[in-house]
């Protein structure tokens, strides 16, 4: 099926990403429903907001985030605002309600480079990397900035100034999961396949089984190799990298927990199994969007793929 709106690109994923249980078993089929709690996080308005290293967007200008699908677990949430400092925090595996984050002032110039590098990501990446250069050169042993730096280098299209700063960042801190993972990035837009992969399964390595980007970076991998193969008529090598992909892809849900932004990967992965004509499976991860973005500006389209793909499955079998 082809329908509007369905042309999701690398780019759109890579904006996600700066355990609950899987949608999906490891043999694709559905399991048990994932189970959610809410918390209610109370701190300076317009924070900064993260969930175990993923992003769960800002407080509002009162300084209030409802997040109503974290998953069950110990957890670690961050917190930044700008012009104070930085906090983390943990929360319990089965804490839910309110949580209180205050914050202290800063006049640390490295971290208050660092946060205007962060401002500046969107509206001007010149800048933006000027401001976590100087960061860094402010504190040089600052992974955090660097990776930061990373990222906008990359986004500016030089690969070679931002695997300088990932290099940078692993001498500030060994083993640091988001520096391979953002490696691997890097070198999948060069074309170098086997350093991706071998950068993206690092970054799983280092993170001891944790890391979402990583496991989005190698779905999207597969399944651009899977549309290739299908684009020449190889259809063994198209189904067996759909199914890659389709594996990768459930392991960064999983690990997203619901975040805003795994919509995309939603979508993706529903996409794919529909390109195997797994209607069944298509239609739960559907729904499951649906659930946890019931008012999401795409909520209208996936319910239509969910009547488009019944449709077929009953012109197949009457």
């Amino acid at each position: 099926m082809i329908r509007i709106n369905r042309a999701f690109c690398a780019a759109a994923v890579w904006a996600i990403l700066m355990c609950s249980e899987p949608l999906f078993s490891q043999s694709g089929r559905p399991s048990t429903p994932v189970k959610f709690r809410s918390i209610t996080i109370l701190t300076e308005p317009k924070a900064s907001i993260w969930i175990d290293g993923v992003g769960w967007g800002k407080a509002d200008a009162t300084g209030r985030k409802e997040i109503k699908t974290l998953s069950p677990g110990q957890r670690q949430l961050r917190v930044r605002a700008d012009g104070f400092r930085e906090k983390t925090i943990p929360i319990a595996p089965t804490q839910s309600g309110e949580v209180k984050i205050v914050l202290m002032k800063t006049t640390d110039e490295a971290e208050l480079a660092f946060q205007e590098g962060e401002r500046l990501t969107l509206s001007d990446r010149e800048k933006s990397a000027a401001a976590y250069r100087r960061a860094v050169s402010l504190r040089p042993n600052y992974p955090e900035a660097y990776i930061a730096l990373a990222r906008v280098l990359t986004e500016m299209q030089d690969p070679d100034a931002a695997l300088e700063a990932v290099a940078a960042a692993k001498r500030s801190r060994s083993a640091l999961a988001e520096a391979s993972a953002v490696e691997g990035r890097i070198h999948k837009e060069n074309g170098d396949e086997q350093k991706a992969i071998a950068a993206f399964k690092r970054a799983i390595v280092e993170g001891k089984g944790f890391q979402p980007e990583a496991y989005a970076g190698l779905g999207i991998f597969y399944k651009e190799k899977a549309e290739s193969a299908g684009a020449l008529g190889e259809y063994e090598p198209e189904e067996s990298n759909f199914t890659e992909a389709a594996k990768y892809l459930r392991m960064s849900l999983k690990q997203l927990s619901g975040a805003p932004d795994t919509a995309v990967i939603y979508q993706l992965l529903g996409l794919i199994y529909e390109r195997q004509k797994k209607y069944k499976e298509a239609i739960q991860t559907y729904e499951e969007f649906l659930k946890i973005f019931p008012n999401s500006s795409d909520a209208t389209a996936v319910r239509s793929f969910i009547v488009q793909i019944k449709k077929t499955m009953a012109e197949q079998d009457p």
